[in-house]
């Protein structure tokens, strides 16, 4: 029985019947710690003061927090871990799992062999004419005006093309679409299936075609963050 009284744990997974190749973590390897039907991937030893005191160390534990998911990610189904989870002791942790493991089960069933992706929606900024950077008198002012006009006509069908976007998106994906606004830009999170991906980049070209006043950037297949 390990009597670490610290076990940082990254991530839940169904109890494999195979061999993981298990990657180092923050400052060793980590283990695998197997309850009846769940396992944990676990670190012990680690003490949550050392994340909450020392910058540098957050920087390095969130690092290879990230790093370890997504090696694991890579052989198997996995419910990755909030950076910051951890256990008193290896019963409580063993109680844990064997007390949801038809939940988590359940979970890994829903996301077995499927990526996270993000959709980067980036507004386009209509540029200012030369004339308006110096200039003065009667012409200046009309075409400042005009300016404000087309600005007005650019940020309305900006928007509208946003809410079509948005609409096709999630009517496409009914039940694996999260949308989030970071101030002017919009990230949406996909749940695909792996044999999808070839189809979801010939949508995101469709969609960047039908909203030009718009950048759309498609970030790399991920561990599903935010379906878990």
């Amino acid at each position: 029985m390990m009597r670490s009284q610290n076990f940082y744990t990254y991530a839940f997974l169904k109890t494999p019947d195979f061999s993981l190749t298990l990657p180092e973590g923050n400052i060793a390897p980590v283990i695998l710690m197997s309850g009846a039907n769940i396992s944990a991937i676990v670190e012990p030893g680690i003490s949550p003061v050392a994340y909450q005191t020392d910058d540098q160390q957050v920087i390095k534990m969130v690092l290879a927090h990230d790093r370890v998911i997504r090696e694991l990610f890579q052989q198997t189904t996995i419910l990755p871990l909030r950076f910051g989870t951890h256990f008193n002791s290896q019963e409580s942790l063993l109680n844990h799992i064997d007390d949801h493991a038809e939940e988590y089960l359940e979970k890994l069933k829903n996301i077995q062999n499927k990526d996270e992706y993000t959709l980067k929606l980036i507004p386009q900024v209509l540029a200012e004419p030369k004339q308006l950077a110096v200039g003065s008198g009667r012409d200046y002012f009309l075409a400042k005006k005009q300016y404000y006009e087309t600005q007005k006509i650019f940020h309305l069908e900006q928007n509208e093309e946003r809410n079509q976007l948005i609409d096709s998106i999630t009517e496409t994906y009914p039940s694996s679409v999260i949308v989030q606004q970071q101030a002017e830009e919009f990230r949406l999170y996909f749940l695909i299936d792996r044999h999808e991906q070839a189809a979801l980049l010939a949508k995101v070209a469709v969609w960047q075609k039908a909203s030009p006043h718009w950048n759309l950037i498609l970030g790399e297949p991920l561990p599903p963050y935010h379906f878990i």
